[in-house]
């Protein structure tokens, strides 16, 4: 197999590059990302894109805002603790010196029972505040879809993700500065 500057043929000989090859790999390669970075200007140049990202990112920031209001409000855990230790001093003042170790043994199973379960309902609250933000991302892809700005399509491959959210960084830094519509060239 000759590849550019490897030996070849067993001989002593480096190949020299051969810049035609060079040119047509980089070509190929790059192609993808011109046509992106063109189609994305040409999306870019009313300004209606601009306005969809900065929609966009003011729901995300109210969704986040909310689901870690939720997160708060299903955390009780420390009200929950404190109402279950003073439950338990009252019961060890009121218990007979006797009778002690039989309620504290009692006692530590039902404090780890309640920290199984707040555990329990953390993971589960986490798990649908995931859903959710997930949820979210696939909404805004397919609105910078259906908006026509290249390079967005729903995924959930990590890759695709990354570059999607450059992208955004893209669209944002031009906002941010200025970059009047009908003058958004890349």
């Amino acid at each position: 197999m000759n590849e550019v500057g490897v030996i070849s043929n067993n001989s002593n000989k480096k190949l020299e590059p051969d810049k035609s090859e060079i040119e047509v790999k980089l070509t190929k390669d790059l192609k993808p990302l011109y046509t992106t970075l063109s189609d994305l200007a040409l999306a870019l140049l009313d300004g209606t894109v601009f306005e969809i990202v900065q929609g966009l990112l003011e729901i995300q920031h109210l969704t986040e805002k909310s689901l870690y209001g939720q997160r708060l409000i299903n955390s009780e855990e420390d009200m929950l603790r404190q109402a279950l230790r003073q439950k338990h001093q009252e019961a060890q003042q009121a218990c007979r010196p006797h009778n002690l170790p039989v309620l504290q043994a009692a006692q530590q199973r039902e404090q780890e029972a309640m920290e199984h379960r707040i555990r329990e309902e953390q993971r589960a609250m986490d798990q649908k505040i995931i859903l959710e933000l997930d949820r979210k991302v696939a909404d805004q892809q397919s609105t910078l879809e259906k908006a026509g700005v290249a390079g967005f399509y729903v995924t959930t491959n990590p890759q695709e993700l990354t570059l999607q959210m450059n992208l955004l960084e893209l669209i944002r830094k031009l906002q941010q500065r200025g970059c009047p519509a009908g003058k958004a060239a890349l």
